[in-house]
């Protein structure tokens, strides 16, 4: 049976844009089947003239995708994560939350105030990446394994001198950074739905396995500025109305902060996902911190599964 979904590709490894579709919590199962399908094809996809949707409809759409819940950083466990621009600007290539064992698989972010110029996002394809190195990194990619943790990369963002309000960007940097959260991943990890081979690296990663800190500064570095290279990337321009959903599995994103201290404000809902495995089915290891999903509305978290390294030593 057809739908009303139309998918206008929008680059060769990345990115198409979605029309024909209202997005609320009662879409038709089908029609969700074939969001999930461009989503999973193109990695991050956008919708166009979505006024209607306030943060319920958002978080509704979201449990048709997915699990929601919220940010590690925020204590209340609220369903939306506000992307404020007075207290943080992720400009940096990243995955989200790869800090966490298995840190979550999409996000769905929604504009809500957008600043007069600039503000935009890229998007970066990491299975476009892994395809498209020479076959000798591809063999050492595969080998590779690394520490990804939640203090690397960010403390310093709460001094930049574009955030607005200095108080709750400290606020903020503290709760993200609380506890001490280390995993290890491997560096190529194999998608669960595509069954793609995939970088996992970005700004979280902190340094590889069995490296001393210069050889992994150099390894990572020469990885990561190959996931970003233009033809691998795509810009969004965010109008009022806009949605964008993308596979954090298969993607790397940052921002653009080029806008001064005007307000850009999204608002986010983000998805569970699941643990990593490499080309071999090993998993990822938790090394510290105790991994948590905190649920919307309550006020404990559910505390996720740790794989030791004792247990990776077994297929999962």
């Amino acid at each position: 049976m057809s739908t009303n979904v139309i998918v206008h590709k929008l680059g060769l490894h990345i990115g198409a844009r979605i029309d024909g579709v209202r997005l609320d919590g009662n879409l038709d199962p089908l029609v969700v089947a074939d969001i999930n399908k461009a989503l999973l094809e193109h990695k991050v996809i956008f919708f166009r003239d979505q006024h209607h949707l306030d943060d319920e409809q958002q978080y509704a759409f979201g449990e048709l995708l997915g699990t929601p819940f919220a940010h590690h950083a925020q204590r209340d466990g609220d369903r939306i994560t506000p992307i404020d621009s007075g207290t943080a600007r992720a400009t940096s290539w990243h995955s989200d939350m790869t800090f966490m064992l298995s840190f979550p698989k999409a996000s769905i972010l929604r504009a809500v105030t957008l600043p007069t110029y600039g503000g935009t996002t890229l998007w970066a394809s990491t299975a476009a990446a892994y395809t498209s190195l020479p076959r000798p990194l591809k063999q050492l990619a595969e080998s590779l394994r690394a520490v990804h943790g939640n203090r690397v990369g960010f403390v310093q963002q709460a001094g930049s001198p574009e955030l607005v309000d200095k108080a709750k960007a400290a606020s903020f940097a503290a709760a993200f950074t609380e506890p001490d959260i280390r995993t290890e991943h491997p560096v190529v990890r194999v998608h669960p739905e595509t069954g793609e081979r995939v970088l996992l690296l970005g700004r979280f990663a902190d340094r590889l396995v069995g490296f001393d800190t210069r050889e992994s500064q150099v390894l990572i570095q020469l990885l990561q500025d190959h996931i970003t290279v233009p033809e691998h990337s795509i810009r969004w321009n965010w109008n009022y109305g806009d949605v964008a959903i993308w596979d954090n599995r298969a993607t790397q994103h940052r921002a653009v902060s080029d806008y001064g201290d005007q307000r850009r404000l999204l608002h986010r809902v983000t998805l569970v996902g699941d643990v990593p495995v490499d080309i071999h089915d090993q998993p990822s290891t938790s090394l510290s911190g105790a991994e948590t999903y905190p649920t919307a509305g309550q006020e404990d978290p559910i505390p996720r599964r740790k794989i030791t390294k004792d247990q990776a030593t077994q297929n999962v």
